[in-house]
């Protein structure tokens, strides 16, 4: 039991899988308190949402498995996955990602049809447009890729009310910009595995300078989204640009960071401090 439950973490990938699941879970506590609703009103369709969140996207990180079975035996750190080892064959692992996505897709469309909407976009972007269409051709993957893991919060927010609104769009686009430096981050670190295995990340196509000059513009970027929001507080204004100021001094560094790796080591580590008090500071500051 212990080898198989392992064998699954590797195949659903479960950092990751947790890391999308959670602005789920921010999007729909941000609208809980816009809305001033109850839990107790909303308990099903949390559970659905966690439920459905959990299955969709452990199958879109299990197809990506089969689909990428071929250039995870090249890369040293997914070497050890079951489409790899062939614990799992891969026909398993194909089978194991269509059931699991179509009964996440099932799930979330029992709570509303805008929820399924976002969770098949965040699906197909994820699954056919990154992992079969642009990550081995193009370096803009990473944009292609970003737009699956910022829909995630809008799925939340959606399953009270439309995520077209302000609020909701804001985290869109601030997870959207937040997840190039935080790719390019662990781009850098791995950047070994990735030249081996022939995809086309920024630093192994256009190098390390390149790369350390669009970490510093998307996050300069993220300076401007809080302020295209209304409603907030003054201290949530300075709060959120004081974060913002301080990743961008970090993205800066890089220029003449040396050894490069220990940098990109601290702007991964920092990414994910960032996003998670970016996510506190909406919940703290929400107007309600």
């Amino acid at each position: 039991m212990s080898n198989w439950l392992k064998e699954f973490n590797s195949l659903f990938k479960r950092f990751v899988l947790a890391a999308n699941v959670l602005p789920a879970l921010f999007g729909f506590l941000l609208a809980s308190r816009y809305y001033g609703i109850a839990f107790q009103d909303y308990w099903l369709e949390f559970v659905l949402l966690m439920l459905g969140s959990v299955l969709l996207i452990a199958g879109a990180l299990t197809l990506n498995n089969w689909l990428e079975a071929d250039v995870d035996k090249l890369m040293e750190r997914t070497q050890k996955r079951p489409t790899v080892t062939g614990t799992l064959s891969l026909r398993t692992v194909l089978i194991i990602g269509i059931i699991l996505s179509s009964a996440g897709q099932l799930v979330l469309l029992l709570i509303n049809l805008e929820v399924a909407l976002y969770g098949f976009i965040g699906w197909y972007t994820y699954v056919v447009i990154y992992t079969i269409w642009t990550k081995r051709r193009v370096t803009w993957n990473t944009h292609v890729g970003s737009v699956s893991g910022a829909v995630t919060p809008l799925m939340g927010w959606a399953v009270i009310d439309s995520a077209i609104h302000p609020i909701p769009l804001s985290l869109f686009v601030i997870m959207f910009l937040w997840q190039m430096p935080h790719t390019y981050a662990i781009a850098i670190r791995k950047f070994d595995d990735y030249k081996r295995a022939g995809l086309k990340m920024l630093p192994v196509v256009k190098g390390y300078q390149v790369t350390i000059r669009r970490n510093a513009v998307y996050i300069a970027l993220l300076l401007l989204v809080p302020f295209l929001v209304q409603g907030f507080s003054l201290s949530f204004y300075v709060l959120i640009t004081l974060l913002n100021t301080v990743w961008l001094l970090i993205a800066l560094y890089g220029f003449k960071a040396d050894p490069l790796i220990k940098w990109a080591n601290i702007l991964f580590g920092s990414s994910l401090g960032y996003l998670m008090t970016v996510f506190i500071l909406y919940l703290l500051f929400v107007p309600v």
